[in-house]
């Protein structure tokens, strides 16, 4: 993987650059789609690559781990081929979906122990296997497995926690260096930052990971609890540290608003399943503001989703329709509202890029950040 950085604000620390990978380039600042078990929600992939124009996808090493399995990824040649998507993606280790699990999960040493979600059977999570198991899945960037306490967390367990993950990464740096792909492309991986909120462990952190000199570094353990001030802080420090001559990705995050403070803060690759999880409850984000198309306002509005929108939903529909589609528990509603969320935060990294690109990204952006915060 290489990355090449083409412009950084003057007014304050966003960037733009260009991701290279086997499957294909990324243009940051960019938000990834998530496709957890290799399905980006109520989202075919043709809508994903020609109506979204989603650059690169995430999966999930716990879910595809458990589900299909890696035999049967390795059968289908990896994720690209299992799932019909040529363009890059992205694995998360698993390592929050193994937090999530805290009463059926157990940390030591050696790994994270846990309980399937599914059937309940026992499994051993390992910085070396899952270094294997992405390896089978044949992702562009894989990440490290690391713990992610809450944001909450006791400074105590959260110093704890960061010699675990710090441990951990070193283990499975180690076994990313000596193997390689299974399927004839490069697969880059990304160290992870913790430290929850706490300065002094963030700094070490983002230290550390620097000096792996991998290809990409991830800042992770944040919007898990903490407020969103305190997150933009943790982000400001650990930026100061990371290489500037490589991506920086927030994981994760977020709303609109977080979106575009991150990027501000100089991080070029966010994911979180908000659009889809929030669209497919009925809320819309657009550039004037955020719709619930629950409300009964809507119902006889007959006027275009969003008639300045980017994606084919926001002119094809009305929102007396799709609000109707929401009465109706219709999963139609869902999906229209999946695909132009997406398209929406994809269209806002790309208008980032294009302000930065400009020179007046500072200025852009705070009329953005009034705008996509409004309820409509």
């Amino acid at each position: 993987m290489e990355f090449q950085l083409q412009a950084t604000d003057a007014l304050s620390n966003a960037r733009a650059g260009l991701i290279t990978t086997d499957h294909g380039r990324i243009e940051t600042p960019v938000f990834m789609p998530v496709g957890t078990v290799g399905s980006v929600k109520a989202v075919h992939q043709h809508e994903l690559r020609d109506d979204v124009n989603a650059q690169i996808i995430l999966g999930n090493t716990y879910h595809l781990y458990l589900r299909p399995g890696t035999e049967i990824l390795r059968q289908a040649g990896g994720l690209h081929k299992f799932i019909g998507w040529e363009r890059p993606i992205l694995t998360d280790s698993g390592g929050f979906q193994v937090f999530s699990l805290s009463s059926n999960r157990k940390l030591k040493e050696e790994g994270a122990y846990f309980r399937s979600h599914i059937d309940g059977s026992k499994h051993l999570f390992t910085p070396e296997n899952v270094v294997d198991i992405e390896r089978i899945i044949g992702a562009d960037i894989m990440m490290a497995l690391d713990e992610c306490p809450p944001g909450t967390a006791e400074y105590d367990y959260a110093k704890k926690s960061l010699g675990l993950t710090m441990r951990w990464l070193q283990r499975g740096w180690k076994r990313y260096k000596e193997t390689e792909g299974l399927y004839g492309y490069r697969q880059a991986y990304f160290p992870i930052v913790q430290g929850c909120t706490y300065p002094d462990l963030r700094r070490q952190a983002a230290r550390e990971v620097a000096e792996l000199g991998a290809d990409g570094n991830a800042i992770g353990g944040l919007a898990v609890g903490e407020p969103a001030e305190v997150m933009y802080d943790m982000i400001d420090i650990v930026n100061e540290i990371l290489p500037a001559d490589r991506p920086r990705y927030l994981m994760g995050v977020g709303t609109p608003a977080n979106i575009l403070e991150a990027i501000e803060r100089g991080v070029d690759m966010m994911d979180c399943v908000m659009p889809t999880r929030n669209g497919r409850n009925g809320m819309l984000f657009t550039r004037h503001g955020v719709m619930n198309m629950r409300n009964k306002k809507w119902a006889d509005d007959f006027s275009p989703l969003q008639e300045d929108g980017p994606s084919y939903v926001d002119r094809a529909y009305s929102k007396a329709y799709v609000r109707h589609l929401f009465a109706s528990q219709e999963i139609l509603g869902m999906q229209i509202a999946s695909i132009h969320n997406l398209a929406f935060y994809l269209w806002l990294t790309r208008e980032a890029r294009a302000h930065i690109l400009a020179g007046d990204f500072k200025q852009w952006k705070a009329e953005m950040l009034e705008c996509v915060t409004r309820k409509l």
